[in-house]
Formats: structure tokens, C-alpha cells, sequence
């Protein structure tokens, strides 16, 4: 006889003002979740590209370093050490050798490599 007091005597579920208020903004909360995630999905990577400068040839590089190598001699003219470091250096150059360990080279890349091969023999 007293089985309903503190039940639900309909055995239906009972939605408060509050929980369904609730429901819906969570309904909503959770759309907008979903639109900004494919938003970030469909956007495009966060990367800046330069203009893509062509690879050099081995035409080029030849070309480069002989001219590279005489602005050295030119800048260190009273170092006969350097001179001579820097003349051995292109008499030994493999342009062959150099292009392999340095792939897809552009000529702004030449420019830091060759920086980085030559600053021992000027010291």
C-alpha cells in the first residue's frame, strides 16, 4: 500500500525545468565542439612556405664554388697560409662527392654549407 510513497508510481522517467534546460545546453555545447573540431580539421596546416628555389646542377655548384672560393683569396690576401688552404681546397673539390652529402641543394643552402667548410681553413 505504501510502495509509491517515494517512488514513481507510473514507472516513467521524471525530467525537471532544470535537467532538460541542462540537457539542451550540453546538446548545444557538445555541437559546437563538434563544429569548431572539423573546423580545425578541414583548415589548412599552421606552415609558411617561401617561394621554392630551384635545385643547383652540378654546372652551377662548380660554377659557385670556383667563385665563392675567389672572394675568399680576394678578402684574405695577406694570409699565404689561407691561400694556399683555400687553393688546395678547390683542387680537391668533388663536385660529385659534395652533391651527394648535400641532396636537393637550393643556392641559399650552398651558401651555408660552403660557410661551414671553409670557416677552418681561414683561421
Amino acid at each position: 500500500m505504501f510502495n509509491f510513497v517515494n517512488g514513481n508510481p507510473f514507472n516513467q522517467k521524471i525530467e525537471s525545468a532544470v535537467s532538460t534546460g541542462q540537457g539542451q545546453q550540453q546538446k548545444q555545447q557538445q555541437q559546437d565542439e563538434d563544429d569548431e573540431r572539423r573546423y580545425l580539421d578541414d583548415d589548412e596546416q599552421d606552415e609558411v612556405t617561401f617561394s621554392k628555389l630551384p635545385e643547383l646542377t652540378e654546372e652551377e655548384v662548380i660554377y659557385l664554388v670556383q667563385k665563392y672560393i675567389s672572394k675568399l683569396q680576394s678578402e684574405h690576401e695577406e694570409n699565404d697560409k689561407a691561400q694556399k688552404k683555400l687553393a688546395n681546397y678547390l683542387t680537391k673539390f668533388n663536385v660529385k662527392k659534395f652533391m651527394k652529402q648535400n641532396p636537393h641543394m637550393t643556392a641559399s643552402d650552398f651558401y651555408m654549407i660552403m660557410f661551414n667548410e671553409t670557416i677552418g681553413l681561414l683561421n
